[in-house]
């Protein structure tokens, strides 16, 4: 069937960088997001004004479009179920998205799939925890950016943690001390074709994503690993879309799931400038039932650093985004939001890397260098 018209539901910096690749490839972005100033609603084509999960908001999406997709998954899946049975047309489908939007039940999932994860357990009350310490403690729903992650290392901090989320769900796992983070890009079209996009070294402060480089520098062993686990749960789960998964690299040279992004992420955004086609091109290809293509570098390697928040303001950065666009191979996104606050993703650069000689992690400490010397 020809697919023209794309629902988005959510419309952040994600659905912002699908613009390019809809064009592309004639198709119509129809988001629904509740703010006037979300960065998606400069590139729609038709917005819905409504909560992502206002699914009365969703059904008249589906008036507009011939499928719909998601930039998050903050989503009332339930809702959207009774929507699905109707003949509405997700991609990823809602039985997909099922198993992975609770964290616990994500874990469970994997490991009943044969992926590998950490030791992991629902912790209802600090009496509960049969860990040593330190654990990483998470809430189960709506945990991004480091927002509902916790890592704790005594009891005093557990029981402490406990008091403002005595009402939020949570689960703990055991803390891993990995040799390095890693990620992979991969897609998956309606007729089980799968892609892989190169395996990419992250670096995290406060559990929040500074920098990535394309390709890691890792044991070929390592990136068939990495491209096995993606291409078994995208089959498993008859995907139809793009995925993001985090791995811990262990000093064993073993790969454990840390996250999963059921969507485009940030660990691929080198791919807009560093690949001939992006996660946001592929994201749409596969739900268009265009034919996936290529997801090899055009170079010999990238470096990504998000431009994030550091202080609470109103700022447009002109003068630092201007001396970060002027280093060789930079290619420099802001997403234009209006308010900075800490963390908060505001943009982000990529390096092309082109000779052999370029030292990746030297280039993202000389962007982090211009970016956060405060003004």
């Amino acid at each position: 069937m020809s697919i023209k018209r794309v629902g988005v539901i959510g419309g952040g910096q994600l659905a912002w960088m699908m613009a390019g690749a809809a064009q592309k490839l004639g198709v119509d972005l129809i988001i629904q997001t509740p703010h006037q100033d979300d960065p998606a609603v400069a590139i729609a084509n038709q917005v819905i004004f409504a909560s992502i999960d206002d699914a009365n908001a969703t059904a008249k999406l589906a008036e507009q479009c011939d499928v719909i997709t998601f930039e998050n998954e903050f989503i009332d899946l339930d809702a959207l179920k009774k929507l699905e049975a109707t003949g509405v047309c997700f991609r990823p489908s809602l039985s997909a998205l099922s198993p992975l939007l609770d964290k616990y039940q994500q874990r469970s999932y994997l490991q009943n799939i044969g992926i590998p994860v950490p030791l992991f357990a629902l912790l209802d009350n600090p009496s509960s925890l049969n860990f040593a310490f330190p654990v990483v403690v998470k809430a189960r729903r709506h945990g991004y950016d480091g927002q509902g992650t916790f890592i704790i290392n005594t009891s005093t901090e557990l029981t402490a943690l406990f008091q403002p989320l005595k009402d939020v769900p949570l689960m703990v796992e055991e803390y891993i001390p990995f040799e390095g983070e890693l990620a992979i890009m991969a897609a998956r079209n309606a007729s089980g074709e799968v892609i892989t996009y190169p395996v990419v070294e992250t670096y995290q402060q406060d559990q929040v994503c500074r920098w990535v480089i394309a390709p890691a520098n890792i044991a070929e062993t390592v990136t068939i690993q990495a491209k096995q686990i993606a291409e078994h749960l995208l089959t498993q789960l008859d995907f139809v879309g793009i995925f993001g998964i985090e791995f811990f690299l262990t000093s064993e040279g073993k790969l454990l799931v840390n996250e999963i992004a059921p969507r485009t992420h940030n660990s691929g955004h080198y791919t807009l400038d560093a690949c001939d086609v992006s996660q946001f091109e592929m994201q749409l290809r596969a739900v268009t039932e265009h034919p996936l293509g290529s997801s090899e570098l055009n170079c010999l390697g990238a470096v990504m650093v998000n431009l994030l928040g550091y202080e609470n303001s109103h700022h447009d950065y002109a003068e630092k985004r201007a001396k970060i666009a002027e280093i060789p191979h930079a290619y420099l996104h802001w997403y234009g939001k209006t308010e900075s606050r800490l963390g908060r993703k505001l943009g982000h650069v990529t390096v092309l890397i082109k000779d052999t000689h370029t030292d990746p992690k030297a280039i993202a400490k000389t962007i982090e260098s211009i970016w956060y010397c405060q003004e």
